[in-house]
């Protein structure tokens, strides 16, 4: 019972987070225009080189900018209202992308279908153990053998979040409202083990390119480079 309980909850919170992030999608445009990944993202594409590259929670789209040129990209994410606003910005940087409505856990693509693949700050929306461990089987699966994907989510031990515990709604005014997006906090430790029980091979782990403290476990977020 109390599985069906908790099964029936993660549900709704995804729901909320779909919600919120439809109402959300015009401010957010405007005020997150450029990726902040835009560093590590573009030391992906120089690895990477080219390919059919996924983007799994593309939002509008900035973090397509540094694979436009030699990439074929797709793109999902559970809001329409974000994917709209993804095919306005492909228009405004020229490039072209394929995009459909999905949320991770349940990706509409065959087995091996991409070279490589990004998630940046997806994961930690996603709610129950179960449920991210599927997401995180999900990428692996429509991973080519050998694939590689770069991920990014918030630290728990950041140090705004040391006295809240690893799950936390985060708010964000829009329209004079003040709405809450549903965070769960990884540590290092935990995203490593669920990675490498999803099948990955962790190549590294690090914080953001931002991050100027000496202690990288203090990072507002953990980036990892993992391979199929």
């Amino acid at each position: 019972m109390f599985s069906l309980r908790q099964s029936l909850a993660d549900l709704q919170t995804m729901s909320i987070n779909r919600e919120v992030f439809d109402e959300i999608a015009d401010s957010w445009y405007r005020l997150r225009h450029w990726s902040r990944f835009t560093e590590e993202l573009e030391a992906m594409a120089i690895r990477w080189r080219q390919g059919r590259l996924l983007n799994v929670g593309c939002a509008h789209g900035p973090d397509f900018l540094p694979f436009k040129e030699n990439f074929e990209l797709w793109g999902v994410d559970f809001s329409v209202q974000m994917l709209k606003l993804a095919q306005k910005y492909a228009a405004k940087f020229d490039f072209e992308v394929n995009l459909a409505v999905t949320d991770a856990l349940c990706l509409p693509y065959p087995d091996n279908t991409f070279d490589w693949a990004i998630a940046v700050a997806t994961y930690h929306h996603i709610r129950g153990d179960k449920q991210r461990q599927k997401a995180f089987w999900e990428l692996r699966r429509v991973l080519k053998p050998g694939g590689e994907a770069f991920v990014t989510v918030w630290n728990r031990w950041q140090p705004g979040f040391w006295l809240k515990g690893k799950e936390v709604n985060v708010p964000w005014k829009s329209g004079g409202r003040i709405l809450y997006r549903y965070y769960y906090l990884f540590s290092y430790l935990e995203l490593y083990k669920l990675l490498t029980q999803a099948g990955f091979r962790v190549l590294s782990m690090f914080p953001e390119k931002s991050h100027r403290f000496p202690l990288r476990f203090f990072s507002q977020n953990i980036c990892a480079l993992i391979k199929k």
